[in-house]
């Protein structure tokens, strides 16, 4: 599927072109995804007091929040094909909003769950935004695009952290709420809004620069719908497209399995939280725990910049290239992190940790794009789907009790470290790479006036 008048530039603070509305409408509803996904991490402290959860137990809410995204990523991807990002957004959110309210009827460990892992669906955002951001941008700053729209969106995870326990001071000490109806009324502000942002992404934004994907059928301008049916089939088979996923499974997996363990991490294992209250330290906690979100702001645009970089002078196997030096750095940082025991020095080795595992998470989207353009729904789909699976994988790590966290942070780096290698398998044929080539070439008309993301990116 080639669209016409994709933008070459990203103009940050120009809303009136249909590609920088759904720019920063789709990082926005990525990261109210992101948040409430991941709202009720750092208040699980009060859950598991509250509820009597086990270890083990606990251990299940971290596998089921992730799970039930690798189906979902792999519908969405195939739904985006067929429907357009616009609309499977709006219904994404709106949706998606109905659980996360929900939680708060949960009363036991079971129902618990049973919501839990219902919200984990609205995870599924991830491929709607890089499916609607690859639709609107050329190559030489798709990149780009990608990176800083998923980072943004994931943002959400790190800030989640901070401020669902701050939400959560709220109602307790100024309006005078129990523990256990304050962490239910954050969860359902949280869904509250996500619904409204379901709403005015169907007004606010389109499918294609354009137009909507029913329009463009009409015209002629993009295939129908039957006329794509055997394309997911195609990508099911490019073993490009399995490394990818499980590339993908060892950077955004474990960024996951992070943003479920972090506030828990902190609070059992460093000394520094035990002389506190339990308020005190559940917000100092997450505190710590959200910086390795807030890193988003930034790495994983760094990511998507550099394989734009190097693809321009490299080509596509430079985009390969600099996702092999990220994974790879990526489980390294994170063996290191995972032998710190005093805070001090915990908290500068999750920031690097943090710095690698979103700038390969760049660095993969920077790919995805020029793996199969008539099925780009499919394939976001699939590799989005691997960081669930991969983050499915790692919680059974934490639901063991024959060895405790840091030793499994340590397997976890030890495996990514393991999963770099597979982007030998990533290979693209002379052909690609011309078409890749001149593509990029041609969206390197300068376009004088406008504010870019990062200087001369498109040079």
């Amino acid at each position: 599927m080639e669209l016409q008048n994709k933008a070459t530039r990203i103009n940050l603070f120009n809303f009136s072109t249909p590609q920088m509305r759904a720019f920063h409408m789709s990082w926005f509803a990525f990261f109210l995804c992101f948040f409430a996904w991941f709202g009720i991490a750092p208040l699980m402290n009060i859950v598991r007091e509250e509820m009597s959860l086990t270890r083990e137990q606990v251990g299940w809410c971290i596998i089921g929040s992730v799970a039930i995204t690798v189906i979902a990523r792999l519908f969405i991807g195939w739904l985006c094909d067929q429907i357009g990002p616009r609309l499977a957004y709006t219904w994404l959110l709106v949706l998606g909003a109905i659980p996360v309210m929900g939680i708060g009827f949960a009363h036991d460990y079971t129902t618990f769950l049973i919501f839990r892992i219902a919200i984990g669906a609205i995870g599924a955002a991830f491929v709607i935004t890089q499916y609607h951001t690859s639709l609107m941008f050329a190559p030489n700053c798709v990149g780009t695009a990608n990176a800083t729209t998923a980072g943004w969106g994931n943002l959400g995870g790190g800030v989640t952290q901070m401020v669902m326990p701050l939400i959560f001071g709220l109602f307790v000490g100024i309006l005078g709420f129990s523990d256990s109806i304050g962490w239910r009324a954050s969860m359902f502000l949280a869904g509250l809004v996500c619904a409204l942002t379901g709403i005015a992404y169907y007004f606010l934004t389109q499918d294609a620069p354009d137009g909507n994907f029913k329009e463009l059928r009409e015209a002629g301008k993009m295939p129908q719908k039957a006329q794509q049916k055997g394309q997911f089939l195609n990508v099911c088979k490019d073993h490009r497209v399995w490394a990818l996923f499980v590339i993908y499974g060892a950077c955004f997996g474990i960024e996951l399995t992070i943003n479920n363990v972090a506030a828990l991490y902190f609070l059992d294992y460093f000394d520094y939280f035990k002389s506190m209250d339990t308020t005190k330290a559940v917000k100092m906690a997450g505190l710590f725990a959200g910086l390795f979100g807030l890193m988003n702001i930034f790495a994983r645009t760094l990511g998507g910049i550099f394989g734009d970089r190097f693809g321009q002078k490299w080509g596509l196997s430079g985009r390969v290239k600099w996702l092999f030096i990220a994974v790879f750095c990526e489980g390294i940082a994170l063996m290191v992190f995972s032998q710190m025991s005093v805070l001090a020095m915990a908290l500068p080795s999750l920031i690097v940790f943090s710095l690698f595992v979103q700038m390969s998470e760049g660095a993969t989207y920077s790919v995805v794009p020029f793996i199969n353009k008539k099925a780009l729904g499919a394939v976001s789909g699939i590799v989005g789907a691997g960081g669930n699976a991969g983050a499915v994988t790692a919680g059974f790590l934490f639901k063991t009790q024959a060895i405790n966290w840091p030793t499994a942070l340590f397997i976890l780096g030890a495996i990514v470290t393991c999963c770099a290698f597979l982007t030998f398998l990533v290979r693209f044929s002379e052909e690609m790479e011309e078409e890749a080539r001149l593509a990029h070439e041609s969206a390197l008309a300068p376009q004088p006036g406008e504010q870019e993301l990062a200087p001369s990116m498109g040079q």
